[in-house]
């Protein structure tokens, strides 16, 4: 008789797996055990970091304890740096790890040393999982892992991603008539980045043996569901299908990526911080993120799953014209993709233009912007 275990061989690997456990568990605040050689980290979102925890941690290591930060907190921080480091706790202390990790005033206050394969492992985990890019770390023996906690291991992490984008597939398709455009079918695909699903919308009939006009958009459920005057998502998202619908037809790509690859609680967060007069992208390296994490290597998976070979990309982003042209298809032209400018999304928008090389031009979109009402 066989077990259980060759069942679920058929499903995916056995460290895709574990992946998906170890995220769920660190999203739930609950630690994890990443493995590398001979070696073992015990992984633990700092949110999650309270007094009681951090003294329970340090009796598994005493005085061995450390912050794993990304570089964009540790220049919030004060220090000019482009690697991630990590900050020694010989004593336990949660306030002074939500100091270092999360608060606006925080200030480094002992030397970053650099970080292992181990350190950056649990980084990636963080990133994941969507929670906030910093660990509370603890060494110790793998013979000491133990107790049902979750194990992963490095290399399962840094494979994670790139098994997701190969795992992308169809799961669903069927016509949906929208607003502008009475002839879409909505093709649902499971994979990529995010922790949901990846929908392609077909407007009209493209022909595939031309290039087809493409709109990769992330998710923004502020702009796109609620109309936020924060941003031109909604605009963008809506303004795209209806061109779509009124010319050869097209593909637009609704990306699980929120808040640029932060997630929706992050988002939340640096749209706290932006109120209170932060840039956009100051808000997010306060929170320790980079300019923009998302990727589309899965969105051009997708494309070609859909029989697509040549795009039009209908988009400001370069970035996006970059990764589909990595990927392999054909980019025969890029145009912009409009929404309005507002007095409430107008420092955003000149920063994107500014810090992230977007291409956006105000008179441009005041132009072509859609009326409402």
């Amino acid at each position: 008789m066989g077990d259980v275990s060759e069942i679920l061989g058929l499903f995916d690997t056995a460290g895709e797996r574990a992946v998906d456990r170890a995220l769920a568990e660190y999203r739930a605040g609950r630690p994890v055990a990443i493995i590398e050689g001979g070696e073992a980290l015990l992984a633990l979102n700092v949110e999650s970091l309270e007094a009681a925890v951090a003294v329970a941690l340090d009796r598994l290591a005493p005085g061995r304890p450390r912050l794993v930060l990304p570089a964009a907190r540790l220049r919030r921080l004060g220090l000019e740096r482009t690697q991630p480091g990590v900050v020694s706790f010989p004593v336990p202390n949660a306030e002074r790890a939500e100091m270092l990790a999360l608060k606006i005033d925080g200030r480094i206050d002992a030397p970053v040393a650099p970080v292992v394969a181990l350190d950056e492992a649990a980084l990636e985990l963080a990133r994941l999982a969507l929670v906030t890019p910093a660990v509370y770390a603890v060494p110790m023996a793998i013979e000491a892992v133990n107790g049902g906690v979750a194990r992963v291991t490095a290399a399962e992490l840094r494979e994670y991603r790139a098994s997701q984008v190969r795992a992308t597939k169809i799961v669903g398709r069927a016509p949906v008539p929208l607003e502008f455009a009475a002839e879409t079918e909505f093709v649902v695909f499971r994979g990529g980045e995010g922790l949901r699903d990846q929908v392609a919308i077909i407007v009209g009939k493209p022909d595939l043996s031309k290039p087809v006009a493409i709109r990769m958009h992330s998710a923004c459920l502020t702009g796109d569901l609620f109309g936020s005057l924060k941003c031109d998502c909604g605009d963008q998202l809506r303004g795209t299908v209806q061109k779509m619908a009124e010319s050869d037809g097209g593909i637009l790509l609704y990306l699980d990526q929120e808040g640029r690859g932060n997630g929706i609680a992050n988002k939340m967060r640096a749209y706290k911080l932006q109120s209170q007069g932060w840039d956009t992208y100051d808000a997010d390296e306060v929170l320790g993120f980079g300019l923009d994490q998302r990727r589309f290597d899965f969105a051009a998976v997708m494309l070609k799953q859909l029989g697509v070979t040549s795009v039009r990309v209908m988009t400001n982003n370069p970035e996006k014209i970059g990764a589909l042209k990595a990927a392999g298809l054909e980019v025969v032209a890029d145009n912009r993709a409009y929404g309005r400018p507002t007095a409430e999304n107008i420092r955003y928008l000149a920063s994107k233009r500014d810090r992230a090389g977007h291409f956006i031009d105000f008179d441009a979109m005041v132009a072509h912007a859609p009326v409402n009402g």
